[in-house]
């Protein structure tokens, strides 16, 4: 398939410039370009979409530059957001720059000699232009009617309280202005965005038409959202990064297996290099046995693959292994520690495992795992008690400093599911 083709195949395409003209274009290799602004020191999965999609034009040839919005980033961009957003200073978007270069190098191939992938920064080209040059020479062709038009500027015009400041306002010239430099200094002719870059890539299209004289492309994405409604990419503890410092891997992995049954084949689709009938196969098996859960392991482990690479990914895995029995005799202590958010913990001073240390009926009760010492009693008996994964069933069993994981934890499980971590202090 050509990259149209596929792109189409995979549901990426919302808006395209002139298609059959492009498709032209795109027969030979061709220089393109997606913005992201610096706002924060990683990216997250939401900036995945355009990213990849950088990856699938370069994988046929083409020619990526992933545009870094030193200038555009201090500024912000009003689209989606119902507020100003907090400024940042140039030390802090140099910083984050610096921290999200090393992400795009798992995504994008900097280093081959064919068509290597460029990271650029707006900052450089906008620091010569003064203020009177940029009205004069770029404003000029703006029409503010036009500005207003766009519904991320008219949605917050609406808007009494928040308003939208001269400074937002103005975005889309800078972001135009970046096409245009891109065009006249790397030959590109096409830039890639969400749908709610639809206004500003059109924009520096026309700016780039008056300007140079030169038909450039834009093409958009859908921007993701889940099925049931929800945000995609936000959690109830927030947004999903890709910094394992921000979401551990497991936490990441975890994201991806739990995803609704309705959207894992899009997903697949917009999120994985899979091919065409690698992914209708786990369509297939997903239907006929979406218990399995087949299509979600193989989101999970390629999308945590991509980012983390395939050590990180087992560690994940090892760590979701644990919470439904696994053995945890060699398991590392970062694993481990993945899990230690993930479930209830409860303290216990580590002088009561001293000596002859602490009855597990005691330790049931104050974990909460039991509501009283014969409900303890019984539930051993009954063989539901499980202590680091392993089935207890002795009234007398005491629990002493040798048992914690690490010197540090001991893992409580009742029943399938329940499960708390007792942490020695």
């Amino acid at each position: 398939m050509s990259i149209l083709e596929e792109l189409h195949w995979r549901g990426l395409v919302a808006d395209c410039t002139d298609t059959a003209e492009l498709t032209k274009r795109l027969a030979a290799p061709t220089p393109l370009y997606c913005g992201f602004d610096p706002t924060a020191d990683s990216l997250h999965v939401g900036n995945l979409v355009p990213l990849l999609a950088l990856r699938r034009f370069q994988l046929l040839g083409h020619h990526p530059i992933a545009v870094a919005g030193g200038a555009t980033g201090s500024i912000g961009d009003p689209s989606g957001k119902t507020a100003e957003r907090q400024l940042l200073t140039p030390e802090i978007l140099d910083r984050n720059i610096a921290s999200v270069k090393g992400q795009l190098a798992k995504l994008l191939d900097f280093e081959t000699t064919q068509n290597p992938a460029r990271l650029m920064d707006n900052a450089v080209w906008m620091r010569g232009v003064s203020f009177l040059d940029f009205l004069r020479d770029i404003g000029k062709h703006f029409s503010v009617n036009q500005m207003v038009a766009k519904e991320s500027v008219r949605a917050r015009m609406e808007d009494r309280e928040a308003g939208i400041s001269y400074t937002e306002f103005s975005y889309m010239l800078l972001q135009a202005f970046d096409f245009m430099v891109l065009c006249r200094e790397a030959n590109c002719e096409l830039q890639i965005g969400g749908s709610d870059q639809w206004g500003n890539i059109t924009a520096g299209i026309e700016l780039t038409r008056k300007k140079l004289g030169k038909q450039v492309f834009g093409l958009t994405l859908p921007l993701i959202t889940n099925t049931d409604g929800s945000k995609f990419g936000k959690t109830a503890a927030g947004a999903i990064w890709l910094d394992p410092k921000r979401t551990s891997v497991y936490k990441f992995y975890q994201f991806w297996i739990n995803t609704d049954d309705r959207d894992v084949i899009r997903y697949l689709k917009y999120f994985t290099f899979m091919t065409k009938a690698e992914i209708e196969s786990l369509e297939k098996q997903h239907a006929e046995n979406p218990g399995a859960r087949i299509a979600h392991k193989a989101l999970a482990k390629s999308a945590t693959d991509l980012i983390h690479g395939s050590q990180a990914t087992a560690e994940a895995l090892r760590a979701s292994e644990i919470l439904f029995g696994g053995e945890l005799q060699g398991v590392s202590e970062a694993t481990f520690n993945d899990i230690v958010g993930e479930v209830p913990t409860q303290e216990v001073e580590v002088s009561k495992l001293d000596g002859a240390g602490l009855s597990l009926i005691e330790l049931l009760v104050h974990s909460g795992l039991c509501p009283s010492k014969g409900q303890a009693r019984k539930d051993l008996e009954g063989g539901g008690v499980n202590v680091n994964n392993v089935r207890e069933s002795n009234l007398q069993r005491m629990v002493v400093g040798s048992d914690l994981l690490f010197g540090k934890h001991l893992l409580l499980r009742k029943g399938k599911k329940n499960y708390v971590v007792i942490t020695a202090k």
